[in-house]
């Protein structure tokens, strides 16, 4: 593990002498790295007790804000819980606080197939991340498919109750150009067969997309659109959560 000095908090205050700087300088852990197969470089940090992954020296996530990703789960698993057998299919890992929303939503039935196309950020969450959604990869009900998201849907006809999407930043792809494959025709009409009559295809996104709506209508969705807090009710930059209802 090295110590990396990234960013230097200036702040400065007056005196009848002039002015004075005091300077504080915030250093970043490297808990982790890797490479994806696109070449995408990831990396974990942690700057004091905030945990942050960057995707080729951009922040893709980070622990401080974490609200609408827990609100995806609870949008997209309105139905689910009700049931008693429900199966749920959690589209990228993150810092587990998707998963953890799922998880405390659905009975102790239920089953949580989370696909992660990146080793290291289920070894992550298993590892230094555990601790802050209270290690919900411990939890009976998970199964980890170390899997395109994309992968797994068109190989499934009617098995989910709700897919709950958060992977890279939405509809418009930020880490890999791949995912746009996700969010085309192709990709949500493989959603679309996927889901049990009355599921819900759930999808977070960092921004709206008047375009994505209209492609879920297209393949067959109800859509409705929910605009959260990236930290609820704290604040927080507005994301938005696309709701693909199957008849």
């Amino acid at each position: 593990m090295k110590s990396l000095t990234r960013w230097v908090l200036v702040s400065a205050f007056h005196s009848g002498d002039g002015t004075r700087f005091k300077v504080v300088v915030q250093h970043l852990e490297l808990l982790g790295e890797t490479r994806t197969s696109d070449g995408t470089d990831m990396k974990l940090m942690r700057r004091s007790n905030e945990y942050i992954i960057l995707a080729n020296g951009k922040t893709l996530m980070s622990s401080r804000m974490h609200g609408s990703e827990e609100a995806l789960a609870t949008f997209g698993c309105r139905r689910a819980r009700t049931l008693d057998q429900s199966c749920v299919l959690v589209g990228g890992l993150g810092m587990g606080f998707t998963l953890r929303a799922t998880l405390d939503l659905l009975p102790r039935t239920a089953v949580v197939v989370v696909a992660e196309l990146v080793p290291a950020v289920v070894d992550w969450n298993r590892g230094p991340l555990g601790p802050l959604a209270g290690h919900p990869m411990k939890d009976k009900r998970v199964r980890v498919d170390i899997n395109d998201v994309s992968v797994i849907l068109h190989a499934s006809t009617d098995r989910f109750d709700a897919v709950l999407l958060d992977v890279d930043n939405g509809p418009a792809g930020f880490a890999t150009a791949g995912n746009d494959r996700l969010y085309g025709d192709r990709g949500l009409a493989a959603g679309f067969t996927a889901l049990k009559p009355g599921g819900v295809l759930a999808v977070w996104s960092a921004r709206e997309d008047r375009r994505f709506e209209q492609r879920l209508r297209y393949v067959g969705f109800a859509v409705e659109v929910e605009r959260v807090r990236g930290r609820l009710k704290k604040g927080g930059p507005h994301h938005t959560i696309f709701l693909g209802y199957k008849p």
